[in-house]
C-alpha cells in the first residue's frame, strides 16, 4: 500500500487522493519541495488531529499523543489535504439530481452497488462479521456470505437483549460461525474508563454504544483480523427515529447530509477506536463512496414511508431479498438500546451523579453545557485522562441520543 501510494503521488501530486478508495490517513514528505503532504479519506472513517508547535504543525492519530506536546488540539477535517501551506477542500457530498427511476429499479441499482461495495472488501481472509440482528448489519452480513462460506458471526448484548436474541436468528438463517458474549452491569463498570480513554469522547450516545463496541471488537479479535459492520446505512437511509419528525422532504435530505458529513466523529469514531484497541480493522461496505452518491439520489419520500413512517423504507425493499421477514421489518433499535447497556449506564450515571452537581458544574468555564447526568460522568471520566477544556468544544456530538429525540 505504501508503495502505490508513493508512486501515486510521484506520478500526479496532490491530485492522488482523487485515486483513492476506503479509508485512510496517510503523509508524504516530498523532498523536492521540503514540505509535508498529509491527507484524510473523504468522510474521515480513519482519525486524524493536529497541532500547532512553534512555527511548525504535528500530526496524529489520537488527541492523547497531541496533548505531551502542545495545548493547541484541532482536529483535521475529512475530505481535506495539508499541502505545507494550507488546508484545501478535495471532497464533499455531491448533490446530484434525484433518481426518478420506479421503487424497483431503485432497489436494483442499490443492489449492484452494495453487493459491489461488499465484493471488493472480501480482499483478506480473514474476516469476521458484527451481527446485531438489526436490519443494517444484517444485510451486509447476508450478502458477504453470499461470496465467501463458513464465516465467523459475532454479537455482545446483556443477557436476553434484543440483539443477542435476533442476532442468532441471522446467524442461523446465514449459517455463520456464530460467536457472542453475554456482559454483565460489573463487565461494564469495569471496561468504561478503558472505553472512554480510547473513545476521546464524552458524547452519551458514542459511550453507549462504544462499549458494546468495545466488547464485541475484543470478542472478534480472538477470531480474525477485519469484520464488516452496518455503519452508516441510518445517515444515508434515514434511520434514526427523529428523523421521522421532518415534515418537508428536502429538510429531511439536508439532514441527512448533515449528519453523514459529521459521522467521522460520531458513530465511525468509535466503531474506529474500539476496533483498533484490538487491532482489529473494520469495514463499513455502506459508506462506500459509489453507494453513498446513488443513496443521495434516492428521494427522500421512498426512504421513510406509509403512514406509520416506516424507516429505511427502499433498504428493506432491498433486505426482502436477503433476510427473513422478521429481520427486514425489524423495529429499529439503537446499538446501545439493542444491547441493552444504554439502560445499565444510565442507570449507573444516575447513582453516581447527584442533581446539585449537575447543576452547579453543568456549564464549563469556557461556556460548554454538558447537557445531562450521564455526559457528566462521563466527562469527569475523560479528566481523569485528559485536559478535556483544550479539545471539548470540537468534540463530535450525536444528533440523537434517545428515540425521537434531537440531542445536539
Amino acid at each position: 500500500m505504501e508503495e502505490v501510494l508513493l508512486h501515486l503521488y510521484e506520478e500526479v501530486g496532490e491530485e492522488c487522493v482523487k485515486f483513492l478508495e476506503g479509508n485512510f490517513v496517510f503523509a508524504v514528505y516530498d523532498s523536492l519541495k521540503n514540505a509535508v503532504f498529509v491527507a484524510r479519506d473523504p468522510l474521515g472513517i480513519k482519525p486524524l488531529y493536529y497541532g500547532k508547535i512553534g512555527n511548525g504543525l504535528a500530526f496524529a492519530s489520537e488527541i492523547k499523543a497531541l496533548q505531551q506536546i502542545t495545548e493547541d488540539i484541532n482536529e483535521f477535517p475529512n475530505g481535506y489535504f495539508y499541502n505545507g501551506k494550507e488546508f484545501m477542500k478535495y471532497f464533499s457530498i455531491p448533490q446530484d439530481p434525484f433518481e426518478f427511476s420506479s421503487a424497483k429499479e431503485i432497489v436494483e441499482g442499490l443492489r449492484l452497488r452494495l453487493e459491489d461495495s461488499v465484493k471488493k472488501r472480501l480482499t483478506d481472509e480473514n474476516i469476521g462479521l458484527f451481527i446485531s440482528g438489526g436490519l443494517d448489519s444484517s444485510l451486509v452480513a447476508a450478502i458477504a456470505t453470499k461470496y465467501r462460506s463458513n464465516m465467523f458471526s459475532f454479537a455482545v448484548g446483556v443477557e436476553d437483549s434484543p440483539d443477542i436474541r435476533n442476532s442468532r436468528l441471522v446467524a442461523e438463517y446465514l449459517k455463520t460461525r456464530h460467536k457472542e458474549f453475554i456482559y454483565t452491569e460489573k463487565d461494564i463498570k469495569e471496561v468504561l474508563p478503558k472505553v472512554i480513554y480510547h473513545l476521546e469522547s464524552c458524547d452519551p450516545a458514542l459511550v453507549r454504544s462504544a462499549v458494546a463496541n468495545y466488547f464485541a471488537s475484543k470478542l472478534a479479535s480472538e477470531y480474525v483480523d477485519v469484520v464488516f459492520s452496518g455503519e452508516g446505512a441510518d445517515e444515508l437511509f434515514a434511520g434514526y427515529h427523529y428523523l421521522k419528525n421532518y415534515e418537508d422532504p428536502w429538510e429531511l435530505h439536508k439532514e441527512l447530509k448533515y449528519i453523514t458529513s459529521s459521522v467521522h466523529n460520531t458513530n465511525s469514531q468509535r466503531l474506529d477506536r474500539m476496533g483498533m484497541a484490538f487491532s482489529l480493522k473494520v469495514r463499513v461496505p455502506f459508506l462506500d463512496l459509489e453507494v453513498l452518491r446513488y443513496a443521495f439520489r434516492i428521494r427522500p419520500s421512498l426512504k421513510i414511508r406509509g403512514k406509520d413512517k416506516t424507516e429505511k423504507w427502499i433498504l428493506r425493499k432491498l433486505a426482502e431479498d436477503y433476510l427473513p421477514s422478521s429481520i427486514v421489518w425489524r423495529k429499529k433499535e439503537k446499538f446501545s438500546i439493542g444491547s441493552g447497556t444504554a439502560y445499565v449506564l444510565k442507570r449507573i450515571a444516575e447513582s453516581q451523579i447527584k442533581d446539585t452537581e449537575y447543576l452547579r458544574n453543568r456549564v464549563l468555564p469556557n461556556g460548554f453545557e454538558i447537557k445531562s447526568k450521564e455526559e457528566m460522568y462521563y466527562f469527569k471520566i475523560l479528566k481523569e485522562f485528559f485536559n478535556v477544556e483544550d479539545f471539548i468544544e470540537k468534540m463530535g456530538r450525536s444528533r440523537s441520543l434517545n428515540d425521537n429525540q434531537i440531542y445536539a
